[in-house]
């Protein structure tokens, strides 16, 4: 016989946790089925402002707060010569003025903590393998670490995987982006950087000196180590060769400000490597399953939107589905997943902007208007579901006017 449970929740990430104290914090019993053994090493460390909404919703912002990460207060572009900064305490959106840059493994492990300190139970190690939704309940087949098989008939279930894309995978869900596929290459350094020399406040974001397509980032944590990363089609990553480690040293020598702000760092881990990153799916919701963060849909890493997507749609989803359990009608569609796209619409029309170089354009004007890039700024924070903002309500010809403007 099933086990009966109430809401289960797939992964133990940001998104899950966040979901799973918003769920409990008003009376429901949430399980969350977790694959990995926390700590685990995760990508995606820049946080934006707008996720400290939703960390604070949940309850563990004090939690946050006290756990001694590196504060993030805005972002630095760097384009050859041209140098654009942009500090979260001018935007345009009202709300958190800064966040935190966090090592994922120490991040998600504080609020898989702060979750089961509200109640939430977590079942680590164990992997939902099957999911029928054909009857009345859903009824997930889970593999514990052992090999053996178990099953929980849910109330409803929550997707919040992340890359492993759990229910898209088993429901057919999946559809390709339509973004070209992208590569990443990234690790955590010493890095060894002369404090006078830079801001560790400020993720920096660093175009190629010759191909405008290629970009770096260098997040600096508080206990001396970063996270520094390059981004760029398969294709250009072949033509430097093979070999990963080569190709990222060669790459850091390439641009002049990055290989001397780290001319002393060591390079003591293993470079990491990511292919056609970007996904999205068929629907965002069915009868008895929603699907959160990264499980439904992830755009691109240039502006740290991943994180703040996924809690959004934790916040959005908990709603609902709160409502729904206590016996209210209601609208996934118009109330999660048409909100939801809001934000996500507005990241894509800006990292679209950003690989055909519009947004560049507008990043390295010299003359920018104060509004306007508060406006920008607002963007970059995460606030992209602020519709006073006409970068959010009219996201694509208002940046569209904007950059030609630049440009010209």
């Amino acid at each position: 016989m099933a086990e009966q449970g109430n809401v289960i929740i797939i992964g133990a990430g940001p998104a899950g946790t966040v979901a799973a104290a918003l769920l409990q914090n008003r009376g429901h019993r949430v399980t969350i089925i977790e694959r990995d053994a926390f700590p685990r090493f995760s990508i995606g460390e820049s946080l934006l402002p707008q996720c400290m909404e939703f960390i604070q919703q949940a309850g563990m912002l004090d939690a946050v707060k006290a756990a001694g990460f590196q504060l993030k207060s805005g972002a630095v572009f760097i384009d050859n010569d041209k140098y654009s900064d942009f500090c979260f305490s001018d935007k345009f959106s009202k709300g958190f003025d800064s966040t935190f840059q966090v090592q994922r493994d120490q991040f998600d492990l504080l609020l898989a903590n702060e979750a089961q300190r509200m109640g939430a139970e977590i079942r680590w190690r164990q992997e939902l393998i099957a999911a029928d939704f054909s009857g009345e309940k859903p009824l997930l087949t889970i593999k514990q670490a052992n090999g053996k098989s178990y099953q929980i008939e849910a109330s409803f279930v929550l997707d919040a995987s992340g890359f492993g894309r759990v229910l898209p995978r088993l429901l057919h869900l999946e559809k390709k982006s339509e973004f070209p596929d992208r590569q990443s290459l990234f690790t955590h350094i010493e890095d060894r950087i002369d404090s006078a020399q830079y801001d560790r406040n400020k993720i920096r974001i660093i175009v190629h000196p010759e191909h405008r397509d290629v970009w770096y980032w260098l997040i600096p944590f508080s206990n001396g180590r970063s996270s520094i990363g390059v981004v760029a089609e398969p294709g250009f990553f072949q033509t430097l060769g093979s070999d990963h480690r080569q190709i990222f040293q060669l790459l850091i020598k390439q641009e002049s400000s990055l290989a001397s702000l780290l001319k002393n760092a060591v390079f003591d881990r293993k470079i990491n490597n990511i292919n056609g990153y970007s996904a999205d799916v068929t629907t965002l919701h069915g009868d008895g399953f929603a699907l959160l963060g990264n499980a439904g849909e992830f755009l691109d890493p240039v502006f740290s939107s991943g994180v703040t997507i996924a809690m959004k749609s934790a916040s959005l989803a908990a709603d609902v589905l709160d409502r729904q359990l206590n016996q209210q009608k209601v609208n996934w569609q118009k109330e999660f997943a048409d909100p939801l796209q809001v934000g996500v619409e507005t990241f894509r029309t800006f990292v679209t902007a950003w690989y055909e170089g519009g947004l560049q354009d507008v990043v390295f004007y010299g003359q920018q208007q104060a509004n306007i890039k508060q406006m920008i700024c607002s963007i970059l924070a995460g606030y992209v579901w602020d519709e006073e903002n006409p970068y959010v309500k009219n996201s694509r010809p208002r940046l569209s006017t904007l950059a030609e403007l630049c440009k010209e």
